[in-house]
């Protein structure tokens, strides 16, 4: 099990590179949002698994929650501030 584990620990930290270079070489500022909010998902789902490898789901849970809302909520002050931005 705690081979399966490391399989999709190994494959979570690859999909985060791949955001990561969408970030970097995004050819807009959109693609760059997207990148940052796909690391940041991606960042939530290792968060449980690790809480499932060590035995404390519901702390890692708790934790996890607590920054899938500041990115929520960061994601919407971006998209507002872009929004205003168009208009100007």
């Amino acid at each position: 099990m705690t081979f399966f584990f490391l399989f999709v620990l190994i494959i979570l930290v690859i999909l985060i590179l791949a955001y990561l270079y969408r970030v970097v070489q995004g050819p807009t500022v959109f693609d760059q949002v997207l990148g940052l909010n796909g690391i940041s998902t991606k960042a939530i789902i290792l968060l449980v698994v690790i809480g499932t490898v060590y035995g404390r789901v519901d702390m890692f849970v708790d934790i996890s929650t607590g920054y899938a809302l500041l990115n929520l909520v960061g994601a919407l002050a971006i998209a507002k501030f872009l929004e205003q931005r168009g208009r100007a």
